[in-house]
């Protein structure tokens, strides 16, 4: 009746400039968490095309893969240990990028008469705490790439982390350096910017970089779940389109970065600046790799099963594929 009585309105309101593709442009809530090789994903908005991006901080990546989960935000930047962790807990998780590498670092006390890397070192001293009977108390923030790298090391380095030392969680990374100060560990895992913050102050010494077990310098992956790529395929695109314009300004422009990690962290560019030697920009997704992961996390009695071929289903390269024009061969699969 209202398209007879006014044929010309209703045409005018069809050709309206703005209407239909307000409409259609899909919209995408992701979600990072509060480290300097994370809060760059702040950017991912403003490089977004096609799509309209939410960007949300959240303090760790724990809270990050929660909102994930419970459908709070549509796509998510976790560590690898998180996914994994989604994995075996049977969550729908699905891998669509990488991000940024590296990050993690292992401090010590400055009462510890320890060298860098000095394994044997520590392993002696592990055990002469052991004969005192007292604890060699060891901190990490669980469930972040850190702790992971961290309990890898060691056992790499036949130090148990299970039986050899008192694992302790500590949240929040903000709160490491405060750990160290007031003397509640001995060691720590922490990531990026706090570690440099920590060292730079001369509230701990410098162990070492834990990257020579199975996981690398392995940390950032991006991942939505499959009813996102079901629902919404030209927002989960563009979201990886945003991500892999983000690598390779991060690349070619630290500068951005050092001002993202001050936003967000509050730490100066002195520091920001050290952090970023320990980060690595990469969007692509390191399959074989993840499954080494998988299977020391295993070992380690992280998770409880093995998840070595869900890694597999649950990594799709179609859309990092598409917007680089690379096969999955040349992205990491």
């Amino acid at each position: 009746m209202f398209k007879k009585l006014f044929p010309a309105l209703f045409a005018a309101v069809l050709v309206i400039p703005g209407i239909a593709s307000a409409q259609d442009t899909p919209e995408i809530k992701l979600g990072f968490a509060k480290c300097a090789h994370c809060v760059p994903m702040a950017l991912t908005p403003e490089l977004a095309t096609g799509a309209k991006i939410e960007a949300i901080n959240f303090n760790t990546g724990n809270d990050v893969l929660t909102a994930l989960v419970s459908k709070s935000i549509d796509v998510a930047q976790i560590t690898y240990l998180h996914y994994i962790t989604a994995l075996d807990k049977g969550f729908d998780v699905v891998a669509i990028s990488g991000e940024v590498n590296g990050g993690s670092e292992i401090l010590m006390n400055k009462s510890l008469n320890l060298k860098p890397n000095d394994w044997a070192g520590l392993k002696a001293l592990i055990a002469e705490y052991k004969a005192q009977g007292k604890p060699f108390r060891v901190a990490a923030s669980r469930g972040n790439a850190q702790d992971i790298h961290m309990r890898g090391e060691f056992l790499l380095n036949g130090i148990d982390p299970n039986k050899d030392v008192q694992f302790i969680n500590i949240p929040n990374p903000s709160d490491h350096g405060a750990a160290l100060q007031r003397g509640e560990v001995e060691m720590i895992g922490t990531v990026e910017p706090f570690a440099s913050q920590i060292r730079m102050a001369g509230i701990a010494k410098s162990f070492a970089l834990p990257y020579k077990q199975p996981a690398g310098n392995l940390t950032n992956l991006i991942v939505t779940r499959s009813d996102v790529i079901k629902d919404n395929p030209q927002g989960v695109k563009a979201s990886v389109a945003a991500v892999v314009k983000l690598v390779d300004k991060l690349k070619a422009d630290r500068g951005t970065w050092v001002n993202v990690i001050n936003k967000y962290t509050a730490m100066d560019s002195a520091v920001a600046n050290e952090a970023l030697k320990n980060a690595f920009p990469d969007y692509a997704m390191h399959r074989k790799q993840a499954q080494a992961i998988a299977v020391m996390m295993k070992d380690l009695k992280y998770i409880s099963h093995d998840v070595t071929a869900d890694v597999d289903k649950h990594m799709d390269y179609r859309f990092l594929s598409e917007v680089t024009g690379k096969p999955k061969t040349e992205l990491g699969y």
